[in-house]
């Protein structure tokens, strides 16, 4: 499927919104939409077909099997996060769809000869690889901290974040792209510490629990300062 830049929902905030109309446009000729369902995978560990995508609606995981057969989960993209290495496969991570998505995506070679013409589409995916490298680094040091408040309240608040479409505010719903297992397996927690964790925030007026996925922050300030307490 051809891509619509003009109906993109994150057109303002993915890298390509340094690049003009024309310039979208020609890149765009170069790309397909791709829609994944949960649990489909864009890329496998080891994939030789090179290609990078930016994700527009739902939220990806990358993830490794380690020498136990245990999945561990390295990061999550969340919309407008590119995904990709144009430079070597995919040796040892798969990504994931961890909610139906919708993708951009583009074959190594074309994102190469777009990054060669257009310097400034360049400094914003530099731009964004090190936004994304943060983020995964924050999310890998959560397992780090000893009360699994902490680590629990530094997910919720990270994925808050994400979800938002501002860069100084976290969003106030929004749905959990991770089960309760993904979240323990995530934070090296059991799923009962989670879910207890999870009731305890809902009865101290924390959060409040919106259908099946859905998440209120009632009270972030105190979400954050449970972050803080674990520095």
């Amino acid at each position: 499927m051809n891509l619509a830049c003009a109906s993109c929902p994150v057109r303002e905030r993915a890298a390509c919104a340094v690049l003009t109309e024309a310039e979208r446009g020609e890149l765009a000729r170069a790309g397909r939409t791709v829609k994944l369902k949960r649990g489909e995978m864009l890329f496998a560990a080891g994939d030789e077909d090179h290609a990078c995508a930016t994700l527009l609606r739902g939220a990806l995981k990358v993830s490794a099997v380690d020498r136990e057969g245990e999945e561990r989960i390295l990061a999550l993209i969340h919309p407008a996060g590119f995904v990709g290495e144009l430079f070597q496969p995919f040796a040892h991570h798969d990504v994931v769809a961890l909610t139906d998505c919708e993708l951009c995506v583009f074959a190594r070679r074309e994102m190469e000869a777009a990054l060669e013409r257009h310097p400034a589409l360049a400094r914003a995916m530099l731009r964004r690889s090190q936004d994304d490298l943060h983020a995964a680094r924050e999310l890998l040091e959560l397992t780090g901290k000893q009360d699994a408040a902490t680590r629990l309240a530094g997910l919720i608040m990270a994925m808050a974040r994400a979800a938002s479409d501002s860069p100084c505010h976290p969003s106030q719903a929004f749905d959990l792209p991770l089960t309760r297992g993904e979240m323990a397996q995530m934070l090296g927690l059991t799923i009962e510490t989670v879910s207890r964790r999870m009731s305890k925030f809902e009865k101290d007026g924390l959060i409040a629990k919106k259908g099946a996925r859905g998440i209120e922050l009632v009270d972030p300030a105190r979400l954050e300062a449970l972050v803080g307490v674990g520095l």
